[in-house]
């Protein structure tokens, strides 16, 4: 496989002020380490915590760092669309502006699609979620696994890697995103 010449990666941001100088911080470092020049997308997706001016802040003093400013709370299927189709690379990675994923797990991510693969998952083995949101997770996972016949540990996870040819292929209405391996 030929090396990509461009990585996007996107960030649907929903008031998440707090984490996202910690997340730029994790992720820049991470990214510039890589042979592959690279760009960042954050979508903010009509945030109201001021997260904007973190995001307006993070783009003047990054180069790599875009930002898609969504003109009210669509959700996160129509954030990520926004930014795919905003994305100019061969590869196109998503990740919560949370601080569940773990950037340093990219070069990994990448290496799987070197080997072949056209989209990559990855899994919250270890959620900081409360556990309302946690059990209707393992629930939601345990039927969307029998379901597609994925064996998916976190079909909902939402840090992915994809070859950009399946992300410009997919139409994710509403809440779908959660099925975007299914879908692809």
């Amino acid at each position: 496989m030929n090396p990509p010449r461009l990585i996007s990666v996107v960030i649907p941001v929903f008031d998440e002020r707090d984490s996202l100088e910690q997340l730029a911080a994790e992720l820049l470092p991470v990214m510039r380490g890589l042979p592959t020049p690279f760009e960042v997308i954050f979508v903010d997706d009509g945030s109201r915590d001021g997260g904007d001016v973190v995001l307006a802040g993070l783009a003047a003093l990054n180069d790599e760092v875009r930002v898609i400013k969504m003109r009210s709370n669509f959700g996160k299927g129509p954030a990520l669309t926004a930014g795919f189709t905003e994305a100019q690379g061969d590869i196109v990675i998503t990740l919560d502006a949370d601080l569940q994923d773990d950037p340093a797990e990219i070069p990994r991510m990448l290496a799987a699609l070197d080997e072949g693969a056209d989209l990559v998952s990855g899994w919250k083995k270890e959620r900081h979620d409360p556990w309302n949101k946690r059990i209707p997770s393992k629930f939601f996972n345990a039927m969307a696994r029998k379901a597609s016949g994925l064996e998916l540990h976190d079909l909902n996870c939402g840090f992915k890697a994809y070859r950009a040819t399946v992300v410009h292929s997919l139409a994710i209405p509403g809440e779908m995103y959660r099925f975007i391996p299914a879908i692809a």
